[in-house]
């Protein structure tokens, strides 16, 4: 069971509900003048840890997206963004004219925070902070679908991830670089812990880390914790192996992805 704070009533809500082992989520994407804005990835982006959150819980997740009736090449656009973030597509994508309604029967809906909620009936609301981006010669990319390979869109994921989805962010060149650096660092350890003895995850660290990614999706602290754990001299290598490629499948960050690609060290 999953604990979401309803951005309708402020309460603490369970989902699903009793019973049920399929959480349904609808995503809304706004309208905007100006087509793809920075707010969209992470709209997107909160479906899919949310996705992801209940599918580590054993509940089965099946995910909606609701967009204005895109041009063809932003919608092309929404696509590469989506796979370069490693946002999982929607199980269903429904287009709608501004005059008609967004919403789609859901458990949960997620949606940019300051979006007319009028249409929407049912289910528990999440609202996503704004994003705020610097300018391009800040070494911010100008696109995300554009950027080059080597700009590593993954650290957008982890710099949003690491920010409580309710609270507004702001993407900075210095902020971009620190996300690549801890991603190339913990890629680099994920790799090396590879080839020690595989070791369970500590009881505890699965319980606590389990829990609060349930409490109100708490991503942030979670990624903490793998901070904490990167130096914690008493769980053993291959436990630290296991502990991040586990909490990975929630983050989405592609930890173990220098597996098998290790320096070699000359005699």
């Amino acid at each position: 069971m999953l604990r979401i704070a309803d951005a309708h009533t402020g309460r603490i809500v369970e989902i699903p509900s009793a019973h049920r082992h399929l959480l349904r989520i609808c995503v809304h994407l706004p309208a905007t003048d100006n087509g793809i804005g920075a707010v969209h990835p992470r709209v997107l982006l909160l479906g899919d840890v949310l996705a992801r959150t209940a599918e580590l819980h054993g509940v089965q997740a099946l995910t909606v997206l609701t967009a204005p009736d895109l041009p063809q090449e932003q919608v092309q656009a929404l696509d590469r963004v989506m796979a370069v973030l490693g946002i999982r597509p929607p199980a269903t994508v429904v287009a709608h004219h501004p005059s008609e309604t967004s919403s789609a029967p859901a458990d949960v809906h997620v949606l940019a925070h300051g979006t007319d909620q009028q249409d929407i009936v049912g289910g528990v609301q999440i609202a996503v902070g704004q994003v705020g981006t610097a300018p391009p010669d800040e070494g911010i990319p100008g696109s995300l679908d554009t950027a080059p390979e080597e700009t590593d869109p993954l650290a957008v994921r982890m710099l949003l991830l690491g920010h409580a989805y309710r609270t507004p962010v702001m993407v900075t060149g210095a902020a971009l670089a620190e996300a690549r650096r801890t991603l190339r660092h913990w890629r680099q350890l994920v790799a090396d812990w590879a080839q020690e003895p595989s070791r369970p995850i500590p009881a505890d660290l699965l319980r606590q880390s389990h829990a609060t990614l349930a409490d109100n999706l708490g991503v942030p602290a979670v990624l903490d914790m793998l901070r904490s754990v990167e130096t914690d001299t008493d769980v053993p290598a291959g436990a630290k192996f296991e502990t991040f490629a586990h909490l990975d499948r929630v983050l989405g960050l592609d930890l173990a992805r220098e597996v098998g690609h290790q320096r070699q060290v000359t005699p």
